[in-house]
């Protein structure tokens, strides 16, 4: 578990995001799916990008 936003990795999965918002992974992948929400995709793979997330963290809290 991480205990700070600096302890998270550079390039995020989706298990990441999982882990860091409490939810299940599952749910993660339909949250990484909806428009706006920011993430690279490398073939099959997604990765969130850290610095992105936290923006986008931000914005949903404002």
């Amino acid at each position: 578990m991480y205990k700070s936003y600096d302890d998270l990795p550079l390039m995020m999965s989706v298990q990441d995001i999982a882990e860091v918002l409490g939810i299940s992974k599952s749910s993660a992948y339909v949250l990484v799916k909806e428009k706006g929400f920011p993430k690279i995709k490398i073939g099959a793979r997604v990765v969130i990008p850290r610095d992105k997330f936290l923006e986008w963290i931000d914005k949903k809290t404002a």
